[in-house]
């Protein structure tokens, strides 16, 4: 016990947010798959297909991420968030290494959709919850802060990485700015996996106790008994019609500015970097907005403004630059809000005993959004030769998710 009462040479209360700073940084490389609408274009180019089929990498990623990420809920307990850190952390750099590699003897977008997507996106499926849950555990005072700021480097990471990838694509090519930028996420998410680590069961912060309502209130369920409320279904479709919104803004954000706004190439990915900044602030904001008025209005809070962006951009046109701009910095800031609401929604209405697989289950949420999002935009762009069905398609589903995060997202009753 004494062992574990120090972190990094201080007191664990101190040490514990370095944790904070590791997962925040393995998180931008892990979230540089949000930037891929900067390689939407070129990959479209490269390979002659159309809008659909150039959504395809981007899908399959974020449903192997998701897959993965229930996989790796139900082996994090078992292997602990260093080993399955480093084994993610190997397969992210290999998909992206090998997404600029194999295209060259096999010149198909399958090359880069079983490279990047199915290993890229299984390898950030695994990555991906250590981080979480080692925040959760050694703040269980503050969940939802502590789970926001790690994640906030997965949605604030196309600031940094869209903006990279964007010069890289510009001289060199998407091939090799896939090569250079895997072999740095290579070498990084593995090396700050290393220090991850749980506290001994039963560990507290010092001097905090939780609240009389909330240990009263407190349940923990196993997967089996989560499935069967009312709570995880609200939770899991609310949660999926908030990802649909935000990952579809997030794959077509820079095809919007240069197709409907008419902005020049550099232009949008130097925006996607803006509205990776609202993502990524998104996560902390909801993580302390949750904290505070409970997962159930902080839901109903982001549905709401996902509604109002929609509804807007449908006067989105040429020259509409600000509408566009703050439109999509609410989707993307929502996107964000959700992966903070998510989480911890899940630790207060399931407990945390079984956090990491309640979690890969919910987080099914996620891949069910993206590969929804990025039909509806690339059939609505493909059909109807604009993005005005999707945002109808999204304003219509943001008002069944209020009504279902009212009607649903209660505290579990002990048996």
């Amino acid at each position: 016990m004494a062992e574990d009462t120090k972190l990094f040479g201080m007191k664990a209360e101190s040490g514990r947010w370095i944790f904070i700073l590791l997962g925040f940084i393995i998180n931008i490389c892990l979230g540089s798959v949000y930037a891929f609408s900067v390689f939407k274009k070129p990959v479209q180019e490269m390979f002659k297909i159309g809008s659909f089929e150039g959504n395809l990498p981007f899908m399959v990623f974020l449903a192997f991420f998701a897959i993965l990420m229930f996989f790796g809920g139900r082996i994090l307990d078992k292997l602990g968030p260093r080993k399955v850190g480093v084994i993610g952390g190997v397969l992210v750099g290999i998909g992206w290494i090998l997404a600029g590699w194999l295209p060259g003897i096999w010149p198909s977008i399958w090359a880069v959709i079983l490279t990047y997507g199915v290993i890229g996106g299984a390898g950030v499926g695994l990555a991906y919850g250590g981080p979480i849950a080692v925040a959760s555990r050694w703040f269980s005072d503050k969940k939802g802060l502590a789970v926001g700021l790690t994640l906030a480097g997965f949605g604030g990471s196309p600031f940094i990485s869209a903006n990279v990838a964007s010069a890289l694509i510009k001289s060199s090519g998407p091939l090799f700015t896939f090569i250079a930028m895997g072999v740095a996420f290579l070498a990084i998410v593995i090396l700050l996996s290393l220090p991850l680590k749980f506290p001994v069961p039963g560990w507290k912060p010092a001097g905090w106790q939780p609240s009389a309502a909330a240990a009263a209130a407190a349940v923990d369920l196993n997967t089996s008994q989560m499935v069967k409320t009312p709570t995880f279904w609200g939770l899991f479709l609310a949660y999926t019609i908030g990802c649909l919104a935000g990952l579809m803004a997030i794959g077509i954000s820079s095809p919007v500015g240069q197709e409907v706004i008419k902005i020049d190439a550099a232009t949008a990915a130097m925006l996607v970097g803006v509205f990776a900044i609202f993502n990524g602030v998104g996560r902390p904001l909801f993580g302390w907005l949750t904290d505070r008025i409970t997962p159930r209005w902080s839901a109903v809070v982001s549905l709401a403004v996902i509604l109002l962006a929609s509804v807007v951009m449908l006067s989105a046109g040429e020259g509409t630059l600000v509408l566009y701009v703050v439109c999509f910095c609410a989707l993307w800031l929502c996107l964000g809000g959700w992966l903070a609401i998510a989480p911890t929604a899940t630790t207060t209405f399931f407990g945390a005993v079984n956090y990491a697989r309640n979690y890969g289950v919910v987080f099914f949420s996620y891949g069910i959004g993206a590969i929804l999002g990025g039909i509806i935009s690339g059939q609505s762009k493909d059909l109807f030769g604009n993005y005005n069905v999707a945002f109808i398609i999204t304003a219509v589903l943001a008002v069944i998710g209020v009504v279902l995060a009212i009607a649903l997202l209660k505290p579990v009753k002990k048996a």
